[in-house]
């Protein structure tokens, strides 16, 4: 009997081991939730080619991210129903991608999605290929059966297989035609010739602005992070106060309304509807990585207590959910058990309960953007219809942080992502301005990242905690470090902080520039870097903009020629999409308006650190200077100032805008 049961054990752990495919040897947390799903899941590579030109299959390509609530939507509906799964096997040969493990490749399929169908893609996206990786139809979430406009899987996947093995030359056309879009080349103007309009810019970005709600877009809302940094540039560099009053607004909305979580604190990744109540319910860590910082930048130009708690609410969340080991987790899940929000949203008793007792019930009521019905599924999603928190809100908060503790809290995708790590790390010594600790914070989390992905002059991307990286660093990993290495050394003023970014921009040069043109990744893929920003700021702007900083810095023509040479292909993007492409644009107004660089010693920069950064100019960098006593204001072919006041030399460079 003892050893039938040892059998049985034995033939259950063989049946049980079999439902696993390829995936199960992947890293990616996304990969592996995958990994058990019946369909014979493959990961990018040669593997996967071959074997569909070996059976003359065409391959269905799926990217998403292991906290996107559609890609999970589209997983239980289709990649774990066996008879779906059975279709797929016998058809195709099936991908599975991570977007955050491979964000250059889903890049070029998002970009491909904007040129082919004229509108922004997303994720699950999903597509199909010849075997030599030529994508001849793209799409997103696709649905079991059709729906309305949305062609289902029971009549798309047989109309796919017949037409790529009867009918082989349309979807070589079809391949081709989606390829010369890709590779249609910009019209180059050049750079000397060109000039941007602070002025058209404005325009553009009012035009885009929801004067009723606040923010960008009339249907669902995305924080545009890069998009609101340019708003509040121009705002400085035009002395428009529309530009300001919509920049506070749209901190306001976000701040206030749903898109921030009022009792664990930080931001979920968007809003579903124009009016910022109800988000998708994810929390990215790039996310509040670009977030902080233009609180810190709102609280520092108005003194409005409410930026500086949602500064101080988000780093905590992150140090609370996110942190291990001095390194940041990448994002957790808007699901807990399948039910979208369920840890976030409450009852309307369990809203009740939490103002029981509370002196000031009544005016919170009053505040609330719901009713005894709800506002999310017959549920409450907490927010507000006023722009400042109201008296009660603090001891609200905590019976509603009482209740939340009894909540499962959703999954956590632990990978440590070397670019959003550098980005919140950024962050950090940003909001030190707010409170020193936050530079010993991000110097902490600096020297783990260091330790942990850079090794032997390698640079990795991303790995799961506690496991060793091998995947080599993109240009993302570059640009973000680079840039939090200049925000290191504006708050230290260690000029070791300025020699490690010159090293990594170097690096990155040698791996990713070829031929006057930035790609993405150091591999065979040679996916050219885009200058659009997407979900966060564009690595190739972004790194555009540290070589720029760099050339100040360094007083460097050298690195300037760079920057003018990358932006040279992309003058007539930024003059066609104008505040489409804020991260480039900020890029441009670097160059075209002049960044400033402020000299001084050491211990009167750190003096003086809070009313530097109040300096109503965007492009103001501190550098230190031991041989002077007095401010020394240049720019990258003159010093225009010297005073010994502050006070003095900030009119002075507020002044030189625009003349």
């Amino acid at each position: 009997m003892k050893h039938l049961l040892v059998i049985l054990l034995f033939f259950m752990f063989l049946e049980s081991d079999t439902t696993k495919n390829k995936l199960s040897y992947e890293t990616s947390p996304y990969l592996q939730q995958h990994a058990t799903n019946p369909i014979n899941w493959l990961s990018w590579g040669d593997e996967a080619f071959l074997k569909a030109k070996k059976e003359n299959k065409a391959v269905f390509l799926s990217i998403g991210y292991s906290t996107c609530h559609w890609c999970h939507v589209m997983a239980r509906e289709s990649f774990e129903n066996k008879a779906i799964a059975e279709v797929f096997n016998r058809y195709f040969i099936c991908i599975k991608v991570d977007r955050e493990e491979m964000p250059h490749l889903d890049s070029y399929y998002q970009q491909l999605h904007l040129k082919v169908k004229k509108r922004s893609g997303g994720w699950p996206f999903s597509a199909f290929l010849t075997y030599d990786k030529k994508p001849f139809y793209i799409a997103t979430y696709i649905p079991t059966t059709s729906q309305y406009y949305h062609e289902g899987l029971d009549t798309l996947i047989p109309k796919i297989n017949n037409k790529y093995k009867t009918d082989y030359k349309s979807v070589v056309r079809e391949a081709k035609a989606m390829e010369s879009l890709m590779n249609k080349p910009l019209k180059i103007v050049k750079n000397d010739s060109a000039k941007i309009s602070v002025d058209t810019l404005s325009k553009s970005i009012l035009k885009s602005f929801d004067s009723i709600y606040a923010g960008f877009g009339r249907n669902k809302k995305f924080p545009e992070a890069s998009k609101l940094t340019l708003m509040m540039d121009l705002a400085l560099l035009t002395k428009n106060e529309k530009l300001q009053k919509n920049s506070l607004a749209m901190l306001d909305a976000m701040a206030m309304r749903g898109l921030y979580d009022h009792v664990d604190g930080g931001f979920f990744r968007y809003s579903v509807d124009a009016a910022w109540e109800i988000p998708h319910f994810e929390k990215m860590l790039y996310n509040q990585a670009e977030l902080i910082p233009l609180y810190v930048r709102a609280y520092l130009l108005t003194k409005k207590k409410l930026y500086k708690d949602v500064v101080k609410e988000s780093i905590e969340m992150c140090d609370a959910r996110f942190v291990q080991d001095k390194l940041y987790f990448s994002a957790s899940d808007a699901d807990t058990h399948h039910e979208e929000g369920k840890y976030f949203i409450f009852t309307t008793d369990e809203v009740e309960q939490a103002l029981k007792n509370n002196p000031n019930a009544s005016v919170l009521r009053e505040n609330f953007s719901f009713d005894e019905f709800g506002n999310f599924e017959g549920k409450v999603h907490l927010n507000f219809m006023s722009n400042d928190r109201i008296k009660g809100f603090k001891n609200f908060r905590a019976e509603l942080l009482k209740i939340r503790k009894n909540k499962e809290y959703p999954f956590i995708d632990k990978k440590i992502n070397t670019a959003w790590n550098a980005m919140m790390i950024e962050a950090l010594y940003k909001a030190s301005v707010l409170d020193a600790m936050y530079a010993k914070k991000a110097d902490e989390h600096l020297e783990a990242l260091l330790a942990y992905m850079f090794e032997r002059g390698e640079l990795y991307h991303q790995s799961l905690i506690g496991t060793k990286p091998t995947q080599l660093g993109l240009l993302e990993d570059y640009s973000f470090l680079i840039s939090a290495l200049l925000a290191a050394y504006e708050v230290k003023l260690d000029d070791d902080k300025l020699s490690q970014a010159e090293y990594f921009l170097n690096k990155a040069k040698s791996k990713f520039y070829r031929e006057s043109i930035w790609y993405l990744s150091d591999d065979k893929l040679s996916i050219k870097a885009d200058m659009r920003d997407k979900y966060y700021t564009s690595s190739l702007a972004k790194m555009t903009q540290n070589i720029i900083k760099l050339a100040s810095l360094r007083a460097s023509f050298k690195y300037e020629k760079l920057a003018l040479k990358t932006l040279e292909s992309q003058n007539a993007l930024i003059e066609k999409e104008q505040s489409n492409v804020p991260a480039s644009a900020i890029a441009f107004l670097m160059l075209q308006e002049e960044v400033v660089t402020l000299k001084n010693t050491k211990e009167t920069l750190e003096r003086d650190v809070s009313k530097i950064k109040n300096i109503k100019h965007p492009y103001v960098l501190m550098k230190k200077e031991e041989t002077s006593s007095e401010y020394l204001a240049c720019t990258m072919r003159s010093c225009f100032a010297v005073e010994k006041e502050l006070s003095k030399i900030k009119i002075k460079i507020e002044e030189k805008i625009r003349n």
